[in-house]
């Protein structure tokens, strides 16, 4: 028996635009009756959601949001994976991949919104992006230990790139959950607001960041990633070429003469 995968329903995700010519994309995690549990359905529509988002120009900065207000994600779809036999949980694997992975490798900056509960998988898309924000009520965690797997969305990976070795062990052998304050502390996150606040900061957030040269930040975003794992003369030869792409383009153009000019740039985008 083989996994359906024709089930992709992009319904259980949404795609809103903000701002004057739309350049903030909120992503929006819509299965609030599983709270986002990630089924291979809601896989499928995240892989197919953040592809189209590479894909457009026009978008400068990403938030990624829930539309429940007591959870972000709780995760992996644990009573999909229950029915499952091997060959379908190997079958599901490269879904899943692809639906972290395609969060994680968004060309803009990325901004995760979290209020409520983000564990496992959950807490995975959010270090997927590049910023977290965190309600004051929310609960993070990496449990997967727990019940006899290991986080397989990236966080071994992006947890430890975060907040060192030894704080990401803890965390992810002993499998508990932290607090806002907790995670604040530890460097899970960085910025903990008000309960219920997290969407709207991340959008104004994101608002200010849309406002600079989409050439730019994607370039920065690529110099920054490509960088962050290499020894430091490879990455300032990554640097190079990431400012060799800006510097002849459209907006370095548009950005020296809207500064020379003192108004605000109009930015090409190429």
């Amino acid at each position: 028996m083989t996994i359906d995968l024709a089930q992709d329903d992009t319904a259980l995700v949404r795609i809103e635009r903000h701002g004057e010519g739309g350049h903030v994309a909120e992503l929006v995690l819509d299965r609030p009756e599983a709270m986002n549990a990630v089924s291979t359905a809601m896989a499928l529509a995240i892989g197919a959601a953040t592809r189209e988002l590479a894909d457009d120009i026009d978008v400068r900065a990403v938030v990624l949001t829930s539309s429940h207000h007591r959870a972000f994600c709780v995760g992996a779809d644990l009573k999909e994976r229950n029915g499952f036999t091997d060959a379908q949980l190997v079958q599901q694997r490269p879904i899943a991949r692809a639906a972290y992975g395609g969060v994680l490798a968004l060309p803009m900056p990325a901004i995760a919104a979290v209020d409520g509960f983000a564990l496992g998988g959950g807490l995975e898309l959010a270090l997927s992006c590049d910023l977290i924000v965190l309600g004051a009520d929310a609960i993070v965690g990496l449990p997967e230990v727990s019940v006899g797997v290991i986080p397989g969305g990236g966080g071994t990976q992006l947890l430890t790139r975060r907040v060192g070795w030894s704080r990401a062990a803890s965390l992810i052998f002993t499998a508990r959950r932290l607090t806002s304050d907790e995670a604040r502390e530890l460097g899970v996150v960085d910025e903990v607001v008000a309960a219920g606040q997290a969407r709207a900061r991340a959008l104004a957030i994101a608002a200010v960041i849309a406002a600079n040269s989409p050439v730019g930040l994607r370039s920065a975003k690529r110099a920054m990633r490509l960088g962050a794992d290499i020894d430091l003369a490879s990455g300032l030869e990554v640097e190079d070429a990431c400012w060799r792409a800006t510097a002849f383009s459209g907006d370095r153009a548009e950005g020296v003469a809207a500064f020379a000019e003192k108004r605000k740039p109009r930015w090409p985008g190429r």
